[in-house]
């Protein structure tokens, strides 16, 4: 058996899977919505603190908190982008 045949089989990528596709474009809502409202993300997950966080509402990030937020999302919505451009 060939090794270079091989390797040229496997990398000239075959059919993209649905559920990896579907997954992708989740990953790509979430990332918008980290950038464009965090706000709405953490007052989702607030409600999962109460019970063993004595002042939830203490616990909101800062403006700055935020910013890095942000820029988290940015970078995971690039990089969400880029796998979903290499399956297709």
């Amino acid at each position: 058996m060939d090794h270079s045949a091989t390797v040229r089989a496997s990398s000239e990528g075959g059919d993209s899977s649905p559920a990896l596709v579907l997954t992708l474009c989740l990953f790509l809502i979430l990332g918008l919505v980290q950038v464009f409202r965090p706000q709405s993300l953490w007052r989702l997950n607030s409600r999962m603190q109460r019970g063993w966080v004595k002042n939830p509402e203490g616990t909101e990030p800062t403006r700055k908190g935020y910013a890095v937020g942000r820029v988290t999302g940015a970078l995971f919505l690039a990089f969400a982008t880029w796998m979903l451009i290499r399956q297709l």
